[in-house]
C-alpha cells in the first residue's frame, strides 16, 4: 500500500478523519476540516461538493491519484470517495507522502502545523507560569 493511503489509514484509527460526505461537510462548516480528499475516480458532482465545502475558507482540497476502492481498502471500506483530514500535521504528512504534491498546499498546510506547535507551546509555558506562580 502506498505511503500517503498509510497516513490516511492512520488518520481513520486516531480519529482524525471523517469519511464519506455528510460527516466531512459538517466537520469542514465547523471549521476543524484541515483538508478534504477526494478519489480520483469520484464523481464530477463529488469533486464540486468538496470545492464547495473548502470555498471561502483556508481550508484545502485535494483530488487524491487514487481510485475509490484504493482509498476504501486503506481505511477497511470497500470504497471511499471523499474524506477529511482533521489534524493539521496528519494532512500535511499525507500531502508530502504524495507521488507529486502541490506545493501549495504543501506551504498552507506547514503554516498551520507551525502556528499549532507554536500555540501548544505557549499554553504549556502559561500552566508552567501559573503553578510556579508567575503572571
Amino acid at each position: 500500500m502506498d505511503k500517503a493511503l498509510n497516513y490516511l489509514a492512520l488518520a481513520r484509527k486516531g480519529g482524525r478523519a471523517e469519511l464519506g460526505e455528510e460527516p466531512v461537510g459538517g466537520a469542514a462548516r465547523a471549521g476543524k476540516a484541515y483538508l478534504i480528499i477526494v478519489a480520483a475516480d469520484a464523481g464530477d458532482h463529488t469533486w464540486r461538493r468538496a470545492k464547495s465545502f473548502a470555498a471561502g475558507t483556508d481550508q484545502q482540497c485535494l483530488k487524491l491519484p487514487y481510485s475509490k476502492d484504493e482509498m476504501g481498502m486503506a481505511i477497511g471500506r470497500s470504497s471511499l470517495a471523499i474524506a477529511a483530514i482533521t489534524d493539521a500535521a496528519m494532512a500535511l504528512a499525507l500531502v508530502k507522502a504524495l507521488p507529486k504534491p502541490d506545493l501549495a498546499v504543501v506551504e498552507m498546510l506547514t503554516y498551520k502545523t507551525n502556528r499549532f506547535k507554536r500555540r501548544q507551546q505557549e499554553a504549556k509555558a502559561h500552566q508552567r507560569n501559573v503553578r510556579k506562580g508567575k503572571k
